[in-house]
């Protein structure tokens, strides 16, 4: 499939190659663990063993890395099972990493109680400003870990300047874009070394499947992580990569709606008298939202908010919802609400990175954007 598709058709056909035996349209669940050989070492199609390749994955594979613009995308069975495949690959014993002062406690708590026992020591920076990150590096520095928009304060970093900070020092910037999805936004072509998903959320979309992905554009090191997604071995299954392929094929038109109503819900909670703060990098206040406007298509359908009275009026809010659901994870067609404080980033507690216990973070979905506003104003009361 040509890169010189766009978007929607390649999320369409991407990968997605009838098959030749039926001329079925959608790949095949190719639910199998071993393949025939024609004689020792004959593989057919490169296949031998499903954790090394599974054709289902690899149609998965090939079409991440056309929708990120990148030259091998690799599945994975989450999202840190691919961080902790990245981190793996770039860093040794003794190696520094810089991550950013607001990032998903499931990436914290990889640093700082899995990573920093194998010798990795990480420092934090406030990734929105390039002269903090630049500041934050060390001689042994190997890696600027960025989120944009991040989770959950969507902050915004300016992905072309970090580029250019992570070119002048000999690092690697690698950018999680699941907030974004490569819909809206597309780190590779602005400079990123790697870009990390969650296939969980907005590429899977229908709160069905967990996996995530690596997207890269060096050789040299999608060969290191291809080694070591097979050496370690957390690979999506068969059946979780067909889930994330089929979901992946309505990311644009979804995508749209997901920005479109969280403009709206973002847009009325700045005007009611109990948010004393909205964090939507679509408002003008915000202050990513020239920066934003410049690297992404549009602003996405993650929302924060603070509440005014305080951690139990923001607990009380959540626990008023009706249509949104109280649950973690984000990105799917259904609205969430969640206390990231209590929730998503309770192990970031006491650290750097510790959320304000006022937020409340919602995952705005595709249904009536009528109906959402609806029960957010009965939830504030």
């Amino acid at each position: 499939m040509s890169d010189q598709h766009s978007f929607e058709t390649l999320a369409i056909h991407a990968g997605n190659t009838a098959d030749p035996l039926t001329g079925a349209v959608v790949p095949p669940i190719y639910q199998v663990s071993t393949y025939k050989q024609d004689g020792v070492g004959g593989l057919r199609g490169g296949y031998e063993y499903s954790r090394s390749a599974n054709p289902t994955r690899t149609a998965l594979e090939e079409n991440l890395a056309a929708l990120e613009g990148g030259s091998l995308g690799l599945a994975f069975a989450s999202g840190l099972a691919a961080e902790d495949c990245l981190l793996r690959t770039l860093l040794s014993p003794g190696d520094h990493v810089v991550i950013p002062n607001d990032a998903y406690g499931g990436t914290f708590r990889l640093f700082a109680k899995v990573v920093s026992r194998w010798g990795v020591t990480f420092s934090v920076a406030n990734s929105s400003d390039p002269a903090a990150v630049r500041a934050a590096l060390t001689p042994k520095t190997k890696v600027i870990w960025v989120e944009t928009p991040s989770n959950p304060l969507l902050g915004i970093s300016d992905i072309e300047a970090l580029a250019g900070v992570a070119r002048a020092a000999g690092v690697r910037l690698v950018v999680d874009n699941t907030f974004a999805s490569p819909y809206l936004q597309q780190p590779l072509a602005l400079g990123a070394d790697v870009v990390v998903h969650s296939t969980t959320k907005y590429m899977g979309g229908h709160s069905d499947v967990v996996g995530g992905a690596l997207i890269v554009n060096d050789a040299a090191l999608g060969e290191e992580l291809t080694y070591h997604q097979n050496a370690m071995g957390a690979v999506a299954g068969p059946f979780d990569a067909w889930l994330v392929l089929r979901g992946i094929k309505t990311l644009a038109v979804r995508m749209d709606r997901h920005s479109e109503n969280a403009t709206r819900v973002a847009d009325m909670l700045s005007r009611h008298p109990r948010v004393s703060q909205v964090l939507y990098p679509g408002l003008p206040e915000h202050p990513g939202h020239e920066t934003a406007a410049k690297q992404m298509k549009a602003f996405g359908g993650m929302v924060s908010f603070r509440v005014e009275g305080g951690e139990e009026a923001a607990v009380e809010v959540c626990n008023r919802a009706k249509l949104f659901t109280l649950g973690e994870s984000l990105g799917g067609v259904e609205s969430l609400i969640e206390h990231p404080g209590r929730m998503t980033h309770a192990s970031a507690a006491g650290s750097a990175l510790e959320v304000p216990a006022d937020l409340v973070r919602l995952s705005v979905g595709i249904e009536s954007g009528d109906d959402l506003l609806a029960d957010l104003k009965q939830m504030l009361g």
